[in-house]
């Protein structure tokens, strides 16, 4: 099968992304697929003639790449026409040529919907939810109102707009956090009246809307769903600080435990929330959701992630390494599920 990995791009999250990618095409290369990996926005401006059967080795241009916030501005001076056209030379149609397009993008113009729209517009078929779904979930503004109407536990918070008056306060220690951001960049715990604002500030430049929420003192967990179906638990519990962008793709800095060690009784209500909030944001494919568990034992979600990392420290090629389910078994699931 011809497949296009496609990774990179303009987020806070574009390193990662490269990442995710360069493991996606291995796994897929080993599977015995012809596959190319594209940096969406800087594209492949070589021969496109038998571009899927030549023996080149696309994962060597991440090389270097080490999951750390990547300088975007010297990646857009790479594309003095990116303002005009997202999309970097030759991508669209190569993407229209493979059979299938493997999304290992993470973050905003990527997992935000808006190329899933323009993959259905084009009818090119590929990974992941659909745009509407990526859409909703990426906005954790919308997200929390839908956690709402179907009764999922979440954190009790607010909404806030650069420049609005505040109607009410979260009480401190809360959670500031850009509304659209992800791998948890432009996150921050505020303890009292100067870190608020500082935390207001900094989140501000990731997004024109924030989130402030309550923070939930206890384990922190995730869950990944495939195909409407959840996968074991697992536990992160960072040594130092919470589960921020550093803890998340620093190798040894986070403690995972899978299956978490919980009751059975817990294991079943999570994964339970986890297929519930599955359907409530109508996901498709596959999916990861985070919770937390308070010191009494209550569980609340925080978000879905539609396009979760696949990464070597990534948390859902570990959950289905708990029932059986090799990397490249899950790359092989998660691409015959676009295929469907």
């Amino acid at each position: 099968m011809k497949v296009v990995v496609l990774a990179g791009g303009t987020s806070t999250e574009r390193d990662v992304s490269l990442v995710s990618g360069s493991m996606i095409y291995k796994a897929l290369k080993k599977n015995g697929h012809q596959v190319i990996m594209l940096d969406v926005y800087l594209g492949y401006e070589g021969p496109l003639e038998h571009i899927f059967e030549q023996d080149v080795d696309w994962a060597a241009q991440v090389s270097g790449v080490s999951e750390s916030n990547p300088d975007l501005e010297v990646i857009k001076a790479m594309r003095p026409d990116g303002d005009k056209n997202f999309f970097g030379p030759n991508v669209l149609a190569l993407c229209q040529s493979a059979d299938v397009v493997f999304m290992a993008l993470h973050g905003a113009n990527g997992e935000d919907g808006k190329i899933q729209a323009c993959f259905e517009l084009m009818g090119i078929p590929y990974t992941g939810t659909d745009a509407v779904s990526s859409a909703m979930a990426m906005d954790k503004g919308i997200t929390k109102d839908i956690f709402y109407a179907h009764n999922i536990p979440t954190p009790a918070g607010i909404r806030l707009k650069k420049g609005e008056q505040e109607e009410r306060r979260v009480p401190y220690p809360c959670i500031v956090k850009a509304c659209c951001g992800g791998s948890s960049v432009g996150v921050y715990i505020a303890k009292d009246d100067m870190e608020y604002e500082a935390a207001k500030a900094e989140a501000f430049n990731y997004d024109e809307e924030v989130i402030v929420e309550q923070y939930i003192t206890g384990r922190e967990f995730s869950v990944g769903v495939m195909d409407g179906e959840a996968l074991p638990v697992i536990e992160i519990a960072p040594k130092q600080g919470f589960y921020d962008y550093k803890n998340k793709y620093q190798a040894g800095s986070t403690v995972e435990t899978c299956p978490a060690e919980i009751t059975p009784e817990k294991t079943i209500e999570m994964q339970q929330m986890a297929e519930k909030v599955y359907q409530a944001l109508r996901l498709k494919n596959y999916a990861r959701m985070d919770f937390m568990m308070s010191t009494e034992g209550e569980i609340f979600c925080l978000e879905a992630n539609t396009l979760p990392g696949m990464t070597p420290t990534s948390l859902l090629p570990q959950e289905a390494a708990a029932v059986g389910i090799s990397f490249e078994e899950l790359c092989e699931k998660i691409l015959q599920y676009a295929l469907r």
